[in-house]
């Protein structure tokens, strides 16, 4: 009786918390560059007894990450910046470096490159990138080489996609990834586009009516345990 009870609370925590995801997902729906997540689930089989039975439970393993790339909008901004493929942007944070494929940057009063948080953009090497204030045009190469004024400057990094397993999401559109991430060679950036979101909303409504289904059932037949546990104490104890 108690074993039906706790599968089936271990199974509510996780619709729970993916429920949790998908709401998270659908407010960034719009957010540059973010990334949507899904859950993992993992199943834990567990011996009753010498007759074959077995009890069965549910648990969140992790969240996983879609790497699965957004549409690219125009902008015309000098420092808007998308990243044609795979790749992520890598940005220097108090917390250490960060990965993102948010490419909407910006200057500070010393000329560096940086994100609207304020943390700043690295290059291949994964130093500031440092544009002289007061520069006249502003040029992005397709591989990410920033110049002013025709004279060169630094190249934007854009990092290989790490193992989904390895990201973790941190904040906004910022991953912490493993270490040993490498720089891509052949990335191809676009200036003056920013990457959208790669959340689909149709597909996250569709998801969120299913979970909240099955949680209704789990809560139903957690209702229906309850009474009945109810009712076998009731006619002991008369």
């Amino acid at each position: 009786m108690d074993n039906a009870i706790y599968a089936s609370l271990t199974r509510q925590s996780g619709l729970m918390n993916e429920m949790r995801a998908i709401a998270n997902n659908m407010a960034n729906a719009n957010t540059t560059g973010f990334r949507r997540e899904g859950v993992i689930f993992s199943e834990y089989m567990v011996p009753l007894g010498n007759h074959g039975d077995t009890l069965a439970m549910a648990n969140i393993r992790g969240r996983m990450v879609d790497l699965e790339p957004g549409g690219i909008t125009q902008t015309n901004g000098t420092y808007d910046l998308a990243i044609e493929g795979d790749g992520f942007f890598m940005v220097q944070t108090p917390q250490g470096n960060r990965l993102t494929r948010a490419g909407a940057f910006m200057t500070n009063a010393e000329g560096e490159l940086i994100n609207p948080d304020g943390y700043q953009v690295l290059d291949d090497g994964q130093a500031p990138i440092v544009v002289p204030p007061g520069s006249g045009s502003i040029g992005i190469g397709p591989d990410g080489t920033v110049s002013a004024d025709g004279q060169p400057l630094g190249r934007v990094g854009v990092f290989a996609n790490p193992d989904p397993s390895d990201l973790r999401h941190v904040a906004g559109t910022l991953f912490e990834a493993g270490d040993g991430i490498e720089p891509l060679e052949d990335a191809r950036v676009r200036q003056g586009f920013v990457e959208e979101s790669n959340v689909n909303p149709v597909t996250e409504i569709a998801r969120m009516i299913e979970v909240q289904r099955a949680y209704e059932l789990g809560q139903s037949f957690l209702d229906q345990e309850d009474q009945r546990i109810r009712q076998a104490i009731t006619s002991l104890t008369r």
